[in-house]
């Protein structure tokens, strides 16, 4: 054992550890996203069961939506401002590409809601299209589900369009107060004249991160194995060619 011992093979094993222990982190992480989906599936299960609640009993003005209130079912009635509408781009249903639209409702109580009221399709997602379908004018309830706001540079918004929904980013465009996160819109009563197809309810699976997780650690296990192996079949080698070299050397008999 002692090729143990050298560079080569001291090298070799610590590219094997160090593989082995980024495989085990890997793992984790995938287990941990999967902890952290089953407790959001768990809250929108919850959430989704629950009756309706009055927008304002639920969002409140420059406090962020927490996760665990993502999927309550809210009401709010007022006035839409259609000049306002942000479209999201980049958005596609069953391959077709197209915006979904996002327009302040003013509401009795005074601050707006963002309500993400649905998609359409468009033919340039890239760009903000004409001719969108408008909202329904005058006095509006809609019912829906609250979300949180999206984060990062995707929340920019550019000519009222953006790809990410935020409250604070789209609510800096406006000269009311806005409630912190928006909702998805499930019902407006009055429908608008031209429908658009409703936002997509959560896919409350678990994904693949079980299935990903199991299958770093078995890479990293594979990896130790391998190691083993090649150890084992170094060592035959170094056997076979021990004995070999002791039988050339034997003295030859003569009868």
């Amino acid at each position: 054992m002692r090729f143990l011992l050298t560079r080569r093979w001291i090298l070799f094993l610590l590219a094997v550890v160090v593989l082995a222990l980024a495989c085990v982190r890997l793992g984790e992480w995938q287990f941990h996203r999967l902890h952290d989906r089953e407790q959001r599936n768990a809250w929108a299960e919850r959430n989704m069961s629950e009756d309706p609640a009055p927008v304002g009993d639920v969002l409140a003005v420059g406090r962020a939506v927490p996760q665990s209130q993502e999927w309550r079912q809210v009401t709010a009635s007022g006035t839409y401002d259609a000049a306002q509408t942000v479209v999201v781009r980049y958005q596609t249903r069953d391959g077709q590409s197209g915006v979904d639209l996002v327009t302040p409702l003013r509401t009795d109580a005074g601050p707006a809601v963002l309500v993400d009221r649905g998609w359409v399709q468009t033919e340039n997602t890239g760009t903000r299209p004409e001719d969108l379908p408008q909202p329904p004018p005058g006095k509006v309830e809609v019912v829906g589900w609250v979300r949180v706001d999206a984060t990062g540079d995707s929340t920019q918004v550019d000519d009222r369009s953006t790809r990410a929904i935020s409250s604070e980013a789209i609510g800096a465009g406006l000269g009311y107060p806005v409630y912190g996160g928006f909702v998805d819109a499930e019902k407006e009563t009055p429908p608008a004249a031209t429908p658009v197809v409703p936002v997509e309810k959560p896919d409350l699976g678990n994904g693949p991160h079980l299935f990903y997780g199991i299958q770093w650690w078995f890479f990293g296990a594979l990896a130790l194995f391998g190691f083993g192996y090649l150890v084992y079949d170094e060592k035959k080698g170094a056997r076979a060619r021990s004995r070999r070299a002791t039988s050339g050397n034997r003295p030859v008999t003569r009868t």
